[in-house]
């Protein structure tokens, strides 16, 4: 029997899933997580943050040192700590403690904007949740080999609202609320993704025949992205499964949670 050292141990509990102090270890985590957001959240409301200031910013210290020391611990049994300090998940457990203490440098009324900023930083802290899904990784995957294709149709979108947005600027003008192409920009915007705020709306009958034109645009092109993510998403869960092959008749395609090979019934290699 393998005895682990205290660094061992620690690396064991902290970054393993397989043991039984790993997996509490990783719902204690998730739980204060989400505790500290739900503070976060509660100290913005004024009446909240008005009569339960001191117990919030005690709680809110209590969750900092926390994460301090996890990300203290992290460091110390990684086996790369500078690899780990780099890496995004590295990044990610800084960010969820340094908040509370640049806002402790920054005491200063004149500063209270900054140190506003640096609270609201806090809800990076949600970030530390990814590491928790494990099909995170497939989906990171799948926008990854779409990049190219959304690139290439947020770059279409680009130039029609460009486009539309010119137009309307000609055709209604500042008299209606155009005043410029950045503000006809943006109404094009608001029209064609179907958000439609009210703010700015034409009044001229060409100009809202190319409002109707853009309305119907927008709902044709929603579909565009999903289905290009979609596809993306449906052929990396594809080459999930082929890489589970049973290893008794070589069959793979298997899903994920599989336990036994769909053809022969023997057990899938690193299952049960």
């Amino acid at each position: 029997m393998v005895t682990l050292n205290r660094r061992q141990r620690c690396y064991q509990i902290i970054f393993g899933t397989q043991t039984k102090a790993g997996q509490r270890f990783d719902i204690a985590l998730i739980v204060a997580i989400l505790c500290s957001e739900l503070i976060l959240i509660l100290s913005s409301i004024y009446s909240v943050e008005r009569e339960y200031s001191r117990a919030l910013n005690t709680l809110e210290w209590v969750f900092t040192l926390l994460f301090t020391v996890e990300y203290i611990l992290r460091l110390y049994c990684s086996p790369k700590p500078w690899a780990y300090a780099r890496s995004f998940y590295g990044v990610i457990d800084l960010i969820a403690v340094l908040p509370s203490y640049l806002a402790f440098l920054f005491p200063g009324s004149n500063y209270l904007l900054v140190v506003r900023l640096i609270r609201v930083m806090r809800i990076f802290r949600i970030l530390k949740l990814a590491r928790f899904l494990k099909d995170s990784n497939i989906l990171l995957r799948s926008l990854l080999m779409a990049q190219r294709k959304i690139l290439v149709f947020f770059s279409t979108v680009a130039i029609l609202v460009t486009v539309l947005g010119s137009l309307l600027y000609i055709i209604e003008g500042p008299e209606n609320g155009f005043t410029s192409i950045p503000t006809s920009i943006y109404w094009a915007i608001v029209t064609i993704t179907t958000v439609g705020y009210g703010d700015i709306v034409p009044q001229t009958d060409i100009g809202k025949a190319l409002a109707s034109f853009t309305m119907l645009l927008g709902y044709s092109i929603l579909a565009v992205p999903t289905g290009i993510i979609t596809a993306e998403l449906s052929q990396e869960m594809k080459t999930q499964r082929e890489l589970i092959r049973c290893i008794n008749c070589s069959t793979s395609g298997h899903e994920e949670d599989s336990n036994y090979c769909r053809k022969c019934g023997a057990e899938l290699p690193g299952k049960i």
